[in-house]
């Protein structure tokens, strides 16, 4: 997995949007000339931070803003002006408007610390051929072990929320055994029996098969990297103004056909974000037309 890019707006009126990549490493922010040096320093000393981010000295510094979000806690310790917040928002990958302090800091501390574990350039990997699945298999087979138990032809009949106990009862209905009442502290339904208008969150996805390999989104940007199979791509759901963090950022994992999901010369891109409403397909056109515009560039 490699790369991180950005939605940028464009710097003056009548161009375009485009896609900037995101340093990951102090080695990165050396060397791109996509960020002043001014914001390079003040990028450069929060990187510094979050390495040592729970140490003694650097705890007393964010403890304060624990619970505050994490572009408060940037803009008053380090004065990380609109686009390097949009650029550590991303890394964060928060799927919400804002993302705690506390937690903010420990993904991205997770993420540069991680950065050649595996080998040099990349801090995650990703199973090939669609292997998400086998991560189902294996949790299935795991909860059998455990002591899972499978009931077929068996149907949720009501959901009894008990006050004073963080245990849900449910009636489960079966023709062959009768009624059955069970206690559970966590219920998963599907999308089809979920009542997401009653301030539930959906998460809403759209995968798109492009016929292009998108080569300059795949490239190892350091030297010895093996070449990456994924890229994400981040840009908020209001395109009037991109930059701005407070806005629901989408994400974008971009596969290319090495990871067995397309054919060669193919790439998919596969659009997520959280929503308190289904995510209409309508919605997505435009959002789209902007990311196949931004990848124009980047053809065979």
């Amino acid at each position: 997995m490699g790369s991180f890019f950005v939605l940028k707006p464009p710097s003056e009126q009548g161009q375009a949007p485009s896609l900037a990549r995101i340093p990951s490493t102090r080695e990165d922010v050396f060397s791109t000339t996509a960020i002043p040096s001014r914001s390079k320093r003040s990028l450069m000393k929060f990187l510094k931070f979050v390495l040592d981010y729970d140490g003694p000295q650097n705890g007393e510094t964010w403890r304060p803003f624990a619970e505050k979000p994490l572009a408060e806690f940037l803009r008053s310790q380090f004065g990380l002006d609109s686009e390097l917040l949009t650029y550590i928002h991303t890394l964060t990958l928060s799927l919400h408007k804002s993302i705690a302090t506390s937690e903010g800091l420990a993904i991205i501390h997770k993420h540069l610390t991680s950065m050649g574990m595996f080998g040099p350039g990349f801090a995650a990997v990703y199973p090939k051929w669609g292997g998400i699945s086998e991560i189902a298999q294996v949790a299935c087979r795991a909860g059998a072990v455990g002591g899972a138990v499978y009931m077929l032809n068996t149907r949720l009949s009501e959901v009894h929320h008990t006050e004073g106990s963080d245990k849900l009862r449910l009636d489960l209905s079966n023709e062959a055994v009768g009624d059955v009442h069970v206690e559970t502290k966590l219920l998963v339904k599907g999308s089809e029996h979920t009542d997401v208008g009653k301030g539930g969150e959906r998460t809403s996805r759209l995968v798109a098969v492009i016929d292009s390999p998108l080569k300059l989104l795949f490239e190892a940007v350091v030297e010895g990297a093996p070449t990456p199979a994924v890229a994400v791509v981040a840009f908020p759901a209001r395109s009037s103004d991109p930059a701005e963090t407070q806005d629901p950022p989408i994400y974008v994992f971009a596969h290319s056909s090495e990871t067995g999901e397309c054919p060669a010369g193919q790439s998919e891109s596969h659009f997520f974000n959280f929503l308190p409403e289904p995510f209409l397909s309508v919605m997505m056109i435009p959002i789209l037309n902007t990311y196949l515009h931004c990848l124009s560039p980047m053809g065979p």
